[in-house]
């Protein structure tokens, strides 16, 4: 029997089950968004139906007769229906708006999507007070560790949580390192071929590349050339690894578009589809000033460290790496995702830098990614004597502890607690 993960999310929706409004989950492609709704389904009482709609079948019922479509269904009592893959419907926004209006508390909603722009622009715009969204990525390294190993994930667990205490300013304290080797362990194999659930499952090297590899291939193929109609999928696929390549860098599309020979609008329309695809985000600079922010260039980071590495063809280990401080840090943005707030990072005209600025509740977190460990850099204290931040952190490999720079705090935290 197929292994089920457990997802965190699962926990979130379910206090939203028993509300009228729909619920829409949006994910990258395999990142178990169908695994979730038939999971939800399964736990459900009454009629649950499944409709994947990627079977023409099923997609040309709904865009000729939404309401007709969900009474095939209904039956005297309640009905939840649970819609895979919603964007490939045809004017899907306006489908779904007419049967909540129609059914109202009758009817309850779960549907999913793979593109971000798509759900957006066609969907989301017409269930304006109807829909509550979430977001469903490859599995964290909390995820990552439970469905590795539970016993393991006890200790996790506990100093993690720790950790998500100190900085969302409930605790003054974080507890000492545990089977630190054990973590290490786990966290180089994450860093390398990520949270993607199938990927995860596999335990030989080969198998998860295999799957890396279908992953990627599907998503040029089949997201970029059906859905975007980019027909020069190699130049789409050059522009990914080149974002790849430069994770965690200044990234400056005038650039991108002379190293790939295309024009900066191309290259713009590339990272538009990156970027809403789930597959990379930007991370623009922290200033006080708005406006000053929005024109200064932006660092890409990608959500998945598996295909990261797939894009650039690399699967070495990670004690091996001449990459391993930009694995580190993507690896940082992509669980600072989990900790809600918003990511920034600083840099100074003269180019001192802090890799992450976390913006939560009207307070600014400085996050430094140094696996060598050591002392805070002068860009870190440049920083704090410019903000006054109460705390901070400086995620390592080899450190723990904590010390005082006026009156902030700055824990020295193992990367794998994280």
């Amino acid at each position: 029997m197929d292994k089920l993960f457990k997802r965190k999310l699962s926990q979130t929706l379910a206090k939203y089950a028993p509300w009228k409004e729909m619920i829409v989950i949006r994910g990258p492609r395999q990142s178990g968004k169908t695994t979730l709704l038939k999971q939800i389904a399964d736990g459900t009482a009454g009629d649950r139906p499944f409709v994947n709609l990627e079977d023409p079948t099923y997609r040309r019922q709904l865009e000729d007769g939404p309401l007709d479509f969900v009474r095939r269904f209904k039956g005297a009592g309640k009905l939840t229906l649970f819609l895979d893959e919603v964007q490939r419907v045809h004017g899907s926004g306006e489908k779904l708006k007419l049967i909540f209006d129609e059914f109202g508390h009758g009817v309850k909603l779960y549907v999913s999507g793979s593109s971000s722009m798509e759900i957006r622009s066609n969907v989301l715009q017409h269930l304006v007070g109807r829909a509550l969204v979430f977001d469903l990525l490859t599995m964290s390294f909390e995820e990552f560790v439970q469905a590795k190993d539970e016993g393991l994930y006890r200790i996790y667990e506990d100093k993690h949580g720790s950790l998500m205490e100190f900085i969302h300013g409930e605790a003054e304290t974080i507890g000492e390192p545990a089977f630190a080797e054990d973590l290490l362990k786990l966290w180089k194999e994450y860093a390398i071929y990520g949270g993607y659930p199938e990927v995860v499952k596999k335990e030989d090297p080969e198998d998860k590349e295999a799957i890396l590899r279908n992953i990627y291939r599907l998503y040029i193929q089949d997201d970029i050339a059906s859905y975007f109609g980019i027909t020069d999928s190699r130049k789409f696929e050059d522009f990914v690894r080149l974002s790849a390549f430069n994770a965690g860098n200044i990234f400056l599309l005038e650039s991108a578009a002379q190293a790939l020979g295309i024009a900066r609008t191309k290259a713009e329309g590339f990272l538009s589809v990156l970027t809403n695809t789930f597959i990379a985000e930007l991370v623009r600079p922290y200033y006080r000033n708005l406006s000053t922010e929005l024109k200064k260039a932006p660092k890409v980071y990608f959500f998945d460290m598996g295909l990261r590495n797939q894009a650039i063809g690399n699967f070495v280990p990670f004690d091996n790496r001449e990459d391993q401080g930009r694995i580190a840090e993507n690896f940082v943005f992509r669980e600072l995702l989990d900790v809600g707030g918003s990511i920034r990072y600083w840099r100074t005209t003269s180019k001192g830098e802090v890799d992450f600025v976390l913006l939560m509740n009207d307070e600014v977190l400085p996050v430094e990614v140094k696996l060598g460990g050591g002392n805070l850099g002068r860009s870190y204290h440049s920083f704090i004597d410019a903000y006054r931040p109460s705390k901070g952190l400086m995620i390592t490999m080899d450190k723990f502890g904590q010390e005082r720079v006026g009156n902030t705090v700055v824990y020295h935290v193992p990367i794998f607690y994280l």
